[in-house]
């Protein structure tokens, strides 16, 4: 199966997307109550992405390194450490964690 056309869609619907969200965005009124849902709906839709990445490796549980890790991370990011900072410290929680034979 022929994927250019297939491609050259998602491009140009990607493109369009991406001119009508700035074009429409003074002239489209978006009540508070939508706002707060949508800003909610980010929010959770988030939160679901990091649970699934942390928490399941190729379907299955990750164990308890990867968590930690990401759970130092999250503090860090809360208390606004550098982000050079708080991604060695994950992975020094997660390797350290490995090594001394926690999965």
């Amino acid at each position: 199966m022929n994927l250019t056309t297939p491609l050259i869609a998602l491009i140009i619907g990607t493109y369009a997307l991406r001119i009508a969200g700035p074009a429409l965005r003074t002239r489209v009124t978006i009540s508070p109550r939508i706002d707060k849902v949508m800003t909610t709906a980010v929010a959770v839709i988030f939160v679901a992405l990091i649970a699934t990445s942390t928490l399941l490796v190729d379907r299955d549980f990750a164990g308890f390194a990867l968590p930690a890790g990401v759970a130092v991370a999250g503090v860090l990011a809360w208390r606004k450490a550098p982000f050079v900072v708080i991604v060695l410290a994950a992975a020094v929680t997660t390797a350290g964690l490995r090594w001394v034979g926690v999965n």
